[in-house]
């Protein structure tokens, strides 16, 4: 990339993320027929928003506190991972009925809590596109 600004990144993240949001929005009425509109809606939404964040934090490569560098592969699944993490506490219910309608209640992996390891995945693929497209680092500040 010729010349990369941290606004092409962002716009690079929210696109991925929206077009795996849009993945989650169609295929939602197939795991759960009685869920909410708002909660596919909110999926697009949060997937959008989601590739912003890594978009934005595309430009921190290095850790000031701890002194270690912080790259892509690291910084967007962490990033992802916790944002889910955190949205597991607050749709606990709803992401429960979610992962026992798809994968039933008897299953290893219909704690709601599996959410973290789907936004670790979406965040490599969001990080790794927004960084391969975008650029990262100091190169994407303009001076």
């Amino acid at each position: 990339m010729k010349n990369p600004l941290s606004l092409h990144r962002i716009a690079i993240g929210k696109t991925v993320g929206f077009i795996i949001g849009l993945a989650g929005f169609f295929m939602l009425p197939s795991l759960l027929p009685d869920g909410a509109p708002l909660l596919r809606w909110g999926f697009l939404l949060w997937y959008t928003t989601l590739g912003a964040i890594i978009g934005i934090f595309g430009v921190f490569t290095w850790h000031p506190i701890l002194k270690l560098p912080m790259p892509w592969w690291f910084r967007a699944p962490f990033m992802g991972a916790w944002m889910n993490f955190v949205l597991t506490f607050f749709a606990y219910d709803t992401l429960a009925q979610v992962f026992t309608a798809t994968f039933g209640a008897a299953s290893l992996i219909a704690s709601p809590f599996w959410f973290t390891l789907q936004g670790a995945i979406a965040g490599l693929i969001i990080g790794f596109v927004a960084t391969r497209f975008g650029g990262e680092g100091r190169d994407t500040v303009p001076v």
